[in-house]
């Protein structure tokens, strides 16, 4: 049985820094075909639509594994970017994850799987983590940087779009919906990386989560 939502009303949790778009590039460590990427996204001052089919003006390089409905929007917020500034010593400024939306106040490793944000005229639901990949790796110049984004465990949030609308900078950010569970983005990663024994805590989040990923919890706690 879907867990119910619960209404929080419309309160003020968080505003969007910068809507960052990607545009086609070619380099030796993309995995798009023939080695096509939009991870390096640049802020845009216009407002964007955003809709199930992802965000007006983003170029995607590989389609297979990025830009589905359950990856429309990608989210990383500003305060875990600034960790990683620190870490890496460097400048990281919006974009620099391969975010659509830069967000600020809002915990977004914390975020529910299957809550809802209200952001400018469109409302999205958080559907799953990141995962790094060699691209990123690549864009960073960083050769271990899966190994250390892992063990930090602050991944962002891939949304879908459940009403389409536009999105700018300073935009809140409102939760209107949490589900009845807390799996959250966090523990979600953690449990399909390296803490299986996680598992089990995602089954009642599991109607929540988009498929393929709902197949594979229950294929993995069969075992």
């Amino acid at each position: 049985m879907r867990p119910s939502l619960r209404s929080l009303g419309r309160m003020a949790t968080g505003r969007v820094i910068s809507v960052n778009l990607g545009t086609r590039k070619i380099t030796d460590y993309a995995d798009g075909p023939g080695g096509q990427t939009g991870i390096d996204k640049l802020p845009t001052t216009d407002r964007v639509g955003v809709s199930p089919a992802g965000v007006d003006g983003d170029y995607i390089g590989n389609r297979r594994v990025h830009g589905s409905p359950d990856q429309a929007v990608y989210a990383y917020a500003v305060e875990d970017a600034h960790w990683w500034a620190g870490e890496l010593d460097r400048e990281l400024g919006a974009g620099s994850f391969g975010e659509n939306l830069t967000t600020e106040g809002l915990d977004v490793t914390n975020a529910l799987i299957g809550e809802r944000w209200a952001v400018g005229s469109a409302v999205v639901q958080v559907t799953k983590p990141r995962t790094p990949c060699m691209t990123f790796t690549g864009f960073w110049g960083v050769p271990d940087l899966i190994k250390r984004f892992t063990e930090h465990g602050a991944p962002g949030a891939y949304l879908s779009v459940v009403t389409p609308g536009q999105v700018g900078a300073d935009d809140g950010i409102e939760v209107v919906h949490r589900p009845d569970h807390d799996v959250t983005v966090g523990v979600l990663f953690r449990a399909f990386n390296g803490e299986p024994d996680l598992l089990p805590r995602l089954l009642p989040a599991v109607d929540d989560l988009p498929e393929p990923l709902r197949g594979k919890v229950r294929r993995r706690l069969k075992k």
